[in-house]
């Protein structure tokens, strides 16, 4: 039986003022939660695919550099893209935990939670490791692409801003690195292979071809070597923020207000239509219209 809108309404003017403790107490707890809530600086860095940039160091290393049907495809490719797959690895965080203090950092951090001492009294309180790194990295490391242009935008947020600034740097280092000693592995093992074949190669045609795939491998080893950045250049440098801008406060604190009341509201709603006395009263107050009619 559907209730009448005004008997509805009667029933929350009923509960207003226990209502009304409800929306302040949860008014009064989530903006605690929010103002408590450690907030952490945001470290930045504008990268862009090293290939749009300068020289691309595809064309230097294939024989077919010309890429048809390519041009309309936003997703991020090459180098570029076992960069950004590099930022974010096991790897990555294995080499967080020996080169910066983060893992350090996550100790202190949990030693300080109130609920420290209930996890070694249950027995909980094991050893942090790489694997919470990268489930921390997850979190609080961010790699966004700017629809309006061929950058991308990386972001690593932390309560010690230095840190912030030093992980972030070790990420994007490691990542070229990864992708450079990738590339350079690759040339060698080819020139090598090449090399072999040449040495036991009596065919002059074949040792021909085989020179000529041997100059091409030995050139792309020689601009791995040579070339600045091989995956991603850096548009701006690494920065971190001097004020802490995450979580934004602000935001959530106009979002709390707005949801709080909407949320009270429609939980009390629920309650009145639950009741057997506002059913039974809304099939009396509908009974008179029905036998009028």
């Amino acid at each position: 039986m559907l209730m009448p809108l005004p008997l509805l309404l009667m029933g929350l003017w009923a509960w207003r003022a226990k209502l009304a403790l409800i929306l302040l107490l949860l008014w009064v707890g989530g903006a605690a939660a929010i103002l408590l809530w450690p907030r952490g600086h945001v470290a930045r860095a504008q990268v862009a695919p090293a290939e749009t940039t300068a020289f691309a160091i595809s064309s230097l290393l294939s024989a077919h550099p010309l890429a048809l049907g390519q041009g309309l495809d936003t997703r991020p490719g090459g180098n570029f893209a076992v960069y950004l797959a590099a930022l974010r690895s096991p790897d990555a965080a294995r080499m967080l935990t020996t080169e910066t203090a983060l893992l350090q950092a996550m100790e202190r951090n949990r030693q300080d939670s109130p609920l420290w001492s209930l996890r070694v009294s249950l027995g909980l309180s094991r050893a942090l490791d790489a694997d919470d790194v990268l489930a921390w990295m997850e979190r609080h490391v961010a790699v966004t692409q700017n629809l309006g242009s061929i950058t991308w935008t990386l972001e690593l947020t932390h309560a010690d801003p230095a840190l912030a600034l030093q992980a972030l740097i070790s990420l994007h280092r490691f990542a070229e690195a990864k992708v450079r000693a990738d590339l350079a592995d690759q040339a060698a093992r080819r020139v090598a292979a090449l090399q072999a074949r040449l040495q036991g190669e009596s065919d002059v045609f074949l040792r021909n071809n085989l020179y000529d795939l041997l100059a091409q491998q030995q050139r792309a080893g020689l601009v791995v070597a040579a070339d600045e950045a091989v995956a991603a250049r850096l548009i701006a440098a690494p920065m971190v923020e001097a004020r802490a801008s995450r979580p934004n406060r602000p935001l959530l604190l106009g979002l709390w207000l707005l949801v709080v009341p909407l949320a009270v509201l429609m939980a009390a709603a629920g309650l009145l239509l639950m009741r057997r006395s506002f059913r039974d009263a809304a099939l009396v107050t509908r009974s008179p219209a029905m036998q009028g009619d």
